[in-house]
C-alpha cells in the first residue's frame, strides 16, 4: 500500500463479534451513524444558510463578521466529510473507496475539527478586546489583521494535520472480506501517535481553553465594573451569560474528548499485548466522537448571539422565506421598529450609539 505502518489489524474495527466488543459494535455500527446523520441533516442546512446570509445579506463586514464567517465555513467543511464516514459505518466498517480518499477524509475531519476550536478562541479574543480595550482594539486587531489571522490559522492547522494522513492506512481484516480506514489513535504502534496526540491536545485545546478562560473572566469583570451598565435589564447581563455559556460548552465538548483520546493511546502503550485492556478506553472515545459532532450545530447559534448585524439579517431572511410564520413575525417586528426609530433619529440629526 505504500505506507510505512505494518501492524496487526485493528481490534475495535475488525473483531466486532469478539468478547467485550459488543459496546464498540453498537456505537460504531448504529449509534454513531445515526448521530452523524442527525448532525448532517440539521447542521449542514444551518451552516449553509449562515454562509448565504454572510455572502448575500451582509454589506458591511467587521472583524467579528470575518471571524464568525470563517468559523461557519470550517464547520460546513467539516460536515462535508460526514457522508463518507456514515457510508463507512453503514457498510459495516468496510472501506472500499481507496487509500487516498481514506487519508483525505481523516485529514480533513481532524483539520476542520481544530479550525473550529481556533476560531471560537479568536471570537472570544475579539470580544475581550472590544470590552476591555475598546480604543486600542482597532489598532491591535483591525479588519485587515483579522483576515491575515484567519488565513494563518487555516494554513497552520492544515500543516499540523498532515501527520494524520501519514498515519492513516487501509487495513484488510483477516477472515473477513472487508478493509477498514484506520484512526491514528487506534493504531497498535504508539511511538508516533502518542506524542502527536499530546502535542495537539496542548496546542489545540489547552492553549485555546486558557485563552478563552482569561478573555471571559476579564470581560465579565470589566462589564461588572462599568457603572453605566449596572441596570438589571441591560444587555450586559445577556453578554455575561453568553461568555459563560461559551466557556462551559467548550469545556464540556472538548475536555472529555481529548482526555479519552489520549487515554486510548496510553492504554495501548502500557498494555501493548492485551487488547482486552483497551476496550473501556475505546468505548469512551467512540462516545466522545459522537458528542463532539454536535459542535457544528451549536456554533451557528453562537454566531447569532455574537453578531448583532448577522442576527438581524438572519431574522429578515426567515421573514422573507416564511412570512406567514407568527414566530418569525414576532422576531422581525422589533427589529423593524428599531430600524424605524434609528431612521427617525438620523433624520432629526441625532446619532444613536449602543454602549457595547
Amino acid at each position: 500500500m505504500g505506507n510505512a505502518y505494518n501492524q496487526p489489524p485493528e481490534t475495535p474495527f475488525c473483531d466486532l463479534q469478539g468478547p467485550g466488543q459488543e459496546g464498540i459494535a453498537v456505537i460504531q455500527l448504529y449509534l454513531m451513524p445515526a448521530i452523524f446523520i442527525c448532525v448532517l441533516l440539521f447542521g449542514l442546512p444551518l451552516n449553509l444558510l449562515s454562509l448565504w446570509v454572510f455572502c448575500h445579506r451582509l454589506k458591511r463586514w467587521t472583524r467579528s463578521t470575518v471571524l464568525i464567517f470563517n468559523l461557519t465555513l470550517a464547520d460546513a467543511s467539516w460536515l462535508l466529510a460526514l457522508p463518507f464516514l456514515i457510508y463507512f459505518r453503514l457498510d459495516r466498517l468496510d472501506w472500499n473507496l481507496g487509500l487516498n480518499l481514506c487519508k483525505a477524509v481523516r485529514l480533513l475531519y481532524h483539520n476542520y475539527f481544530y479550525l473550529s476550536i481556533y476560531f471560537v478562541s479568536s471570537i472570544s479574543l475579539d470580544r475581550y478586546l472590544a470590552i476591555v480595550h475598546p480604543l486600542r482594539s482597532v489598532a491591535l486587531l483591525g479588519r485587515r489583521q483579522t483576515c491575515l489571522l484567519c488565513g494563518t490559522v487555516w494554513l497552520v492547522t492544515l500543516a499540523l494535520s498532515i501527520p494524520v494522513a501519514r498515519m492513516t492506512i487501509v487495513q484488510p481484516c483477516p477472515g473477513a472480506n472487508r478493509s477498514v480506514c484506520t484512526l491514528y489513535m487506534l493504531l497498535d504502534g504508539t511511538s508516533e501517535s502518542l506524542p502527536y496526540s499530546v502535542f495537539y491536545s496542548i496546542t489545540g485545546f489547552v492553549f485555546p481553553l486558557v485563552s478563552i478562560c482569561y478573555c471571559c473572566v476579564r470581560s465579565v469583570k470589566e462589564l461588572r465594573r462599568l457603572p453605566c451598565l449596572h441596570h438589571p435589564r441591560h444587555k450586559w447581563r445577556r453578554l455575561v451569560r453568553l461568555l459563560s455559556a461559551v466557556l462551559v460548552i467548550f469545556s464540556l465538548l472538548y475536555l472529555p474528548y481529548h482526555l479519552s483520546r489520549n487515554a486510548t493511546i496510553v492504554v495501548r502503550a502500557v498494555y501493548p499485548d492485551s487488547p482486552a485492556s483497551w476496550q473501556t478506553a475505546d468505548l469512551l472515545f467512540s462516545l466522545e466522537m459522537c458528542v463532539c459532532s454536535f459542535n457544528t450545530c451549536i456554533n451557528p447559534l453562537f454566531s447569532c448571539f455574537v453578531g448583532q448585524q448577522f442576527r438581524r439579517e438572519l431574522h429578515d431572511t426567515f421573514h422573507i422565506l416564511w412570512p406567514q410564520c407568527p414566530r418569525v413575525k414576532s422576531a422581525a417586528a422589533p427589529l423593524q421598529r428599531e430600524r424605524g426609530a434609528v431612521t427617525q433619529l438620523r433624520h432629526h440629526g441625532v446619532c444613536a450609539v449602543a454602549p457595547l
